[in-house]
Order: C-alpha cells, then structure tokens, then sequence
C-alpha cells in the first residue's frame, strides 16, 4: 500500500499501523528464509532494522514534502511522531513474535524507545531552540590545564616549585578518572543564550550507583566551564520520586532533576509542545497492538511498563 503524505497524516493513525503492518510482513517473509526459528536473536534483531529502515524512509519524505509545500513546523513534528509511533508498534508486535518478550528485556526496550520519541520534540522545536555538539572530555581537560598551568606560571615562586604544583595537579585528573569521561549526554540544545545537557532515563533501576557518579562528575565539569550551562535529569516514570539515586541527582545542586508529569512540563516548556497531551490522545498500546502481543503482556505482568 502508499502513503498519502500531507499533514492530515497526523490524523491517520489507522493509516499508518496497516502501512508498517505490511511492510512488516513482507520483511518477515524475507527473516523468516534467512534465519532459522532457533535463531531468535537473530530474527529479533532483523526485525528491528527492517522496522526503523522503513520508518526513516518515511520520515525522510514527510520532511522533503513538509520543506517543499512549507508545512508548520508543529504539522511536520505531529506527522513525525505519529509515524514513530506506529512504527513502535509494529516493532513490539514482530519482536514478539519471533522472541517473545521476558520483563528484562520489555522494560528496557520500552525505555529505549520512549527516550528517542521525546527527543523528536527538541529536533523539530515549536520555540526557537539550537542542537549542539558537546565538548569533547579531552578539550575541556586541556583548557583546564592551561588555565590551572598559566596562574601557576604567575606565582612568585621558584620554577622547581612551580614544577611540583603542576606535578600535583597532575596526580588530580588521574584520581578524577584513569581515562577519558564522556561528556556527552543524550540531549544538547541552547536556548536564550543558556546551554543545556540533557539525560533522559526511563526509571532508575536498583543498581545505578556507577552511573549516579558519573553524572555528578560530568554535570561538575559542565559547571566550571566558562559558558552558561545547565544539566536537565529527565525520568519517565513517576514513581522515581521517592529513588535514592534520583534523589542525589536532584538534591546535588548541579543536576535539575524532574520524574513523570513534571518531565513533559519541561519538555513544553523548552520546545513549545505538549507532548503529554499528544500522547493521551494518540498513544494507546492496547488497542493498537496486536491480540496475540496483548495477551502476552497481559499474561506475563508486562502492560504496566507501557505507561508513558
């Protein structure tokens, strides 16, 4: 079947799920004489390609068709994520019925799925915003280095003792970390002249000391830096409120940390969309996915990690 690509795509929720539907049986066709059916992880990981292949093709002739006729830009990003959506269920639904899904893997598939969808609100943003590419560790270490080397330099003191300074400095950065520290987060974006680093995480798990560290670490590199940066923590689920780890993020000072419904007030708030308002009135996993996938979840305690 085609597509009809206007913007009342954005209202053709039906459209869509056959359209992926299709091409998702078509590409099963071609999984299933590939791969045998012992070869779960296999098939589960064609499936998933054969998916996001179709849903780029797609979004890359909604933005050709939305720049030529000079569509809204709030148009463009409905179409856009109506069509992840879609594709989202079409991913669930064939997943499943390769390689059944265990909560392991359910949960953090939902999760790394609902943080490129939040996403989309910032690459197509209703208010004036700007992408980013962040600093790289090893720059921001040598900027640093100069600085710290430079005021030494101006000390009244002797060379050998300015030696031994920069020699305890030194002895710093390799208590800080034994190699380089990523400083780049899953969202960067400037507006009004304020650069924000953004972590967006579905919900925190009971072992996320190693990962709480490093954000402390990287959000304190971010605030010694000469420009004018923020760090935002983004969590999906609601009930990380009362988390341990969420709470020494929000309490640390450097991190603005916000869970549930307080995370899509701040993605309207930055973007100009209400994306919790379209995804109560577009988002609804139980009847959109299929019987069979349903059931599944139903059976296994699995709907409850739907919940966006």
């Amino acid at each position: 079947m085609s597509i009809t690509i206007t913007p009342a795509l954005s209202r053709s929720k039906a459209t869509l799920l056959d359209y992926f539907r299709n091409r998702g049986e078509e590409s099963m066709e071609e999984i299933t004489r590939q791969y045998a059916v012992s070869e779960t992880q296999s098939r589960a990981g064609s499936v998933n390609k054969a998916v996001t292949a179709t849903r780029d093709t797609l979004i890359a002739n909604i933005l050709q068709r939305a720049r030529q006729e000079k569509w809204r830009t709030e148009e463009t990003l409905k179409c856009i994520l109506l069509t992840t959506y879609a594709s989202y269920v079409s991913m669930i639904d064939l997943r499943n019925a390769v390689w059944e899904y265990e909560y392991m893997a359910f949960s953090r598939r939902v999760g790394e799925l609902w943080e490129p969808f939040c996403k989309l609100c910032f690459e197509y943003p209703i208010k004036d915003l700007t992408l980013f590419v962040p600093p790289l560790f090893s720059e921001v270490k040598k900027m640093m280095t100069d600085e710290i080397e430079a005021f030494i330099d101006g000390l009244n003191i002797t060379p050998s003792q300015k030696a031994e300074l920069k020699k305890y400095y030194g002895k710093v950065w390799t208590l800080v970390t034994s190699g380089e520290i990523k400083l780049e987060l899953d969202l960067h974006f400037a507006r009004q002249k304020v650069r924000y680093n953004v972590d967006f995480k579905s919900g925190f798990g009971s072992n996320e000391k190693g990962n709480t560290n490093r954000l402390l670490l990287v959000a304190t590199i971010y605030a010694n830096l000469e420009q004018n940066y923020r760090c935002l923590l983004l969590v999906r689920s609601p009930e990380d409120q009362n988390n341990n780890y969420f709470q020494t993020l929000k309490n640390s000072g450097i991190w603005s940390a916000y869970c549930g419904d307080e995370t899509y007030v701040q993605i309207q708030q930055f973007t100009g969309f209400d994306l919790k308002a379209w995804i109560a009135a577009n988002v609804d996993w139980k009847a959109d996915l299929s019987k069979a996938t349903v059931s599944h979840l139903r059976k296994n305690d699995l709907l409850k990690y739907l919940v966006w």
